[in-house]
């Protein structure tokens, strides 16, 4: 299910930050595609790549736009194919320090538009708690992953998956 590939990725981001890693990767599947980009257009990946079981030369990574494809998908590989994170540090710190899954297999937690309204300005609403400096959440919509300010923009609402800070 989609909610618990989410929750692997989320743990296994925050363990590799916590292992200061540069590079890690994520079994390649459309739920963690979609995260792994939409953490890419907030800044906090810095490239994302699809790939087999070994890593990518790093040339390649640089060279590639978010979402390329070093090697072809065919039926009879597409069981090995991984997505490959660059992670950021600034100041020798990562970009991600926490990442917290909110939605779990066994409890969905959407928000609607006036909910995400509050969380974003930091007031809780619902079961959610506002957001603080430096802190971010991802939510699943109709139009695919999106960041909470991106969903505003956008006047939608959605499956809270995690919060990023």
């Amino acid at each position: 299910m989609g909610i618990q590939s989410i929750a692997h990725a989320c743990s296994h981001l925050q363990n590799a930050t916590r292992a200061r890693l540069g590079l890690t990767s994520l079994p390649s599947n459309k739920y963690n595609l979609n995260l792994a980009l939409a953490l890419h257009r907030a800044g906090l990946v810095g490239s994302v790549t699809r790939g087999g079981p070994q890593p990518p030369p790093m040339e390649a990574l640089s060279s590639l736009e978010a979402g390329g494809v070093t090697e072809p998908v065919t039926t009879a590989n597409v069981a090995t194919r991984r997505l490959w994170l660059g992670l950021k540090y600034w100041d020798n710190e990562p970009v991600i320090r926490n990442v917290k899954v909110v939605s779990k297999p066994s409890r969905l937690v959407t928000a609607a538009l006036p909910a995400l309204e509050r969380v974003s300005r930091g007031l809780p609403a619902d079961h959610l708690k506002g957001l603080n400096l430096g802190e971010t959440m991802f939510l699943a919509t109709d139009r695919g992953v999106l960041e909470i300010r991106e969903a505003l923009a956008k006047k939608v609402g959605g499956l809270v998956l995690c919060r990023v800070s």
